[in-house]
């Protein structure tokens, strides 16, 4: 042992001699290696910027003698051969190049664009070649899609006039022309981040309005930048596109200068930095003015470019810039410099900012962004604002908000209870329902609010205080219980209990989870002795890790495989199905909490998935599974087309056909119960509410010496809170009662209450034939 550790440090100390003896002529002959190549070999990448009629000057050539060749090569030749005034010249000849076009009798025509001049980063930009340059034409038979966003209809207008505009050419009425609206696609990914074949040299253009508060249209643009940052992905997937353009709607009157339009150019920049050839510059309509004449002549405009056999400029690879634009009467040129951290401008190599520094810099610059950028959710005059209102919510602070449940209404007469009575013994005109997040990460087909609310795959709007949020939602709770005083049948007992809420269900609308602050906001709720059901889509898995004790928490359960789950839920992430698995796995290890899987049974979509979602509850094992048919909540004009389909997903649209009877429910949950018991998982049906068409299965453990203990005792759950101590599901459990079991006479319904049935309602229809 003693040997080898002697024989091995004699060899460090020869090879320690050697390497003083030597690392001289090393050094140097790995210098002269590196400067010999440098010269004789590399050659810097081409930078190119066209001129007005002019051929290309080309960086790409050995340096003159009267040039310097030191480190700062790229800095010299930019400084020596694009000085300031070269550059604005460049810039303003490109500017008049996009904006005046000849028309036929040879006068020139201004169009309403807007062309910002760009800033040296250091980097590669885009830029076209000059008339003179080659072209590359658009195909002749590739397909048209016409793309727009709508709130309030005028952006389907205009594209339904353009597309009826393009039909009427006679070259290009023998293409495909497509009109698709953006907020109901099913995937996005299939036209902007891997497109299909089919897809190859078709020509988009875009429809997009402005808006100052959240709207669809801000995922979408989310989305593509999203996509240009995603290295894992192709940074140009659109580059095989035959073309794309833009034309935003806005109004002058009531925008600052540089937030008219902003939308569209954001779409048409981002589009660029995808690799899509644009084909037209982008336009823009003032909605106060003259937007009709605008729109026609850029219509006109676009459609000489697309008949043009010259076609499409050719995009040239000279960098990314953007991002940034260049200040003519600026004296130096900037080289990637946040305009948010007040430095003075990089005029030489010379002025450097140490590597240490730039975290700092780079998250002050994020955040003080993120200060004067963020929107509302929902701003109170916004189209989003007035159809959640219309719809009987009342908005809290700017993303949350509440609204009386059917069901607390017909508590309120003593009619009836939900299913949440029967199961669990949560009193429906004790309970509020409400929702820190009117934003969500999925567009349910089945979706009660017809896709009017915001959607979104990370926060990036304001964020209220939790205390503001919850003292909003129980006084405008409250209002609304105010309102039902002078409704026949309330009874005054419950009228009274009902200003005391005792239960909160976060499963209105939208994703609770996504609050960046739903931690505290549970906890407030508990320190009012208020319970708390929390709902979630199975989207967020790092949000739903880190989620503190709940009284009972859910994930909604949709579809059991990828693509039902794609056809069901429309989620917006890419990566959606790892996402499901990965709350699917916390959820088997939250075993503190009261977990449920809520399977929202559609047919034709996901009623025969029987194996499929027994696997699933073997992979999270949830104290409980609730099994309920869909509600049919009808169509909106804002989402459904002239046969009340919904636009981009008409396929997908829901009718009464998709709603299944409480038997065909009953036969489902019968299936699952046995698959359940052939994967050896110890579940059995526990309880039921015909009149919510819901089933609930539970883990046998939850029956105790033959009786079902599915009900919570909330008195001991806030105990257990205050003491500070471990607990789990099985320490706050309460019996329930034989009139909620399955196949009770009562079916779930309590006796206590009056149960009306409509002589219009297949129930009375049943009662009068058996009579």
């Amino acid at each position: 042992m003693v040997d080898a550790t002697v024989m091995a440090s004699g060899s460090a100390s020869r090879l320690l001699s050697v390497w003083h003896d030597l690392r001289l002529p090393i050094v140097l002959g790995m210098t002269f290696v590196y400067v010999y190549w440098k010269y004789c070999f590399y050659q810097p990448r081409a930078t190119t910027i066209s001129k007005k009629g002019g051929k290309s000057d080309d960086l790409r050539r050995p340096p003159s003698d009267d040039e310097d060749e030191d480190d700062n090569h790229y800095l010299d030749i930019a400084q020596k051969r694009v000085d300031k005034e070269e550059m604005a010249v460049n810039l303003t000849t490109a500017a008049l190049d996009s904006t005046e076009l000849s028309s036929s009798n040879g006068s020139a025509v201004a169009v309403s664009t807007t062309t910002t001049a760009r800033k040296a980063r250091g980097g590669k930009v885009f830029t076209r070649h000059s008339k003179n340059a080659n072209t590359q034409p658009l195909p002749t038979k590739s397909d048209i899609y016409i793309f727009y966003s709508t709130l309030t209809g005028t952006s389907e207008k205009y594209a339904s006039h353009l597309e009826a505009t393009l039909s009427q050419d006679s070259q290009l009425s023998t293409r495909g022309i497509h009109t698709q609206n953006l907020d109901y696609l099913d995937d996005l990914d299939t036209y902007f981040v891997a497109p299909a074949r089919n897809l190859e040299n078709a020509v988009y253009l875009f429809v997009v309005p402005s808006y100052a508060s959240e709207s669809p249209l801000d995922f979408f643009t989310e989305t593509l930048k999203d996509t240009y940052n995603d290295f894992r992905i192709d940074s140009r997937p659109l580059r095989n596109l035959g073309g794309y353009a833009v034309f935003g709607l806005g109004d002058r009157e009531g925008w600052d200068e540089d937030m008219y339009c902003y939308q569209a150019m954001e779409v048409d920049k981002y589009l660029g930095k995808l690799g899509a050839p644009r084909a037209f510059p982008v336009g823009t309509g003032n909605v106060s003015g003259k937007a009709n004449d605008e729109y026609e002549e850029w219509i006109q405009h676009l459609i000489d470019t697309l008949t043009d056999p010259a076609g499409v400029g050719e995009m040239i690879d000279i960098g990314d810039s953007d991002d940034e634009s260049v200040e003519a009467e600026n004296e130096e040129i900037d080289i990637a410099q946040p305009a948010s951290l007040k430095l003075s401008k990089v005029t030489s190599a010379k002025d450097v900012i140490d590597v240490e520094d730039m975290g700092v810099i780079i998250e002050n610059s994020r955040a003080s962004s993120d200060l004067t950028t963020r929107k509302e959710m929902v701003g109170k005059d916004t189209p989003t604002y007035k159809s959640l209102t219309k719809q009987g919510y009342t908005i809290v602070g700017s993303h949350s908000g509440v609204k009386i449940c059917r069901w607390t209404k017909s508590a309120l007469r003593g009619r009836g209870s939900c299913y949440k009575f029967a199961f669990y013994g949560i009193k429906s005109h004790l309970c509020m329902e409400t929702t820190p997040s009117l934003s969500c990460s999925n567009k349910c087909v089945f979706c009660w609010r017809h896709g009017t609310n915001p959607v979104g795959t990370t926060w990036r709007w304001q964020v209220d205080p939790p205390d503001l949020i919850l003292k909003g939602a129980l006084e405008a709770h409250y209002r609304k219980i105010k309102q039902m005083r002078g409704v026949p049948g309330v009874q005054a007992a419950r009228f009274a209990e009902a200003f005391t809420v005792r239960h909160c269900a976060l499963s209105l609308v939208g994703e609770p989870i996504f609050y960046p602050h739903i931690n505290e906001f549970v906890g407030m709720l508990h320190e009012r002795n208020i319970s708390s059901f929390l709902v979630c889509n199975a989207q967020h898995p790092e949000q739903l890790k880190t989620l503190d004790q709940v009284t009972q928490l859910y994930v909604s359960i949709d579809a059991s495989d990828k693509e039902s789950l794609r056809r069901i839920d429309r989620p917006l992430h890419r990566d959606f199905w790892e996402r499901f698995n990965q709350c699917l796995d916390i959820i088997r290890n939250k075993t503190r909490q009261r977990t449920v899987f809520r399977l929202t049974l559609v047919k034709g979509f996901n009623a025969s998935e029987v194996v499929g979602y027994a696997k699933l509850v073997a992979q999270a094992l949830p104290c409980f599974i609730e099994i309920k048919g869909v509600t049919y909540c009808g169509t909106s004009s804002a989402t459904s087309g002239p046969n009340g389909a919904f636009k981009g997903a008409s396929k997908d649209s829901l009718t009464m056909a998709n709603v299944p009877f409480y038997e065909e429910v009953r036969d489902f949950v019968l299936q699952l119960d046995a698959s359940l018991k052939d994967l050896g998982l110890n579940y059995d049906i526990a309880a039921e509410h015909a009149h919510s068409c819901c089933i609930l299965i539970a883990q046998k453990r939850f029956k105790i010496d033959g009786e079902w203990y599915t009900h919570i005792d909330y008195n001991r759950f806030f105990e257990l809170l205050r003491q500070g101590i471990v607990f789990g599901p099985m320490d706050y459990i309460a019996k329930s009662p034989s009139w909620a079991l399955f196949g009770s006479e009562q079916a779930g319904f309590n006796p206590e209450d009056e149960r009306v049935v409509s002589k219009k309602s297949k129930a009375y229809k049943r009662e009068q034939l058996a009579i």
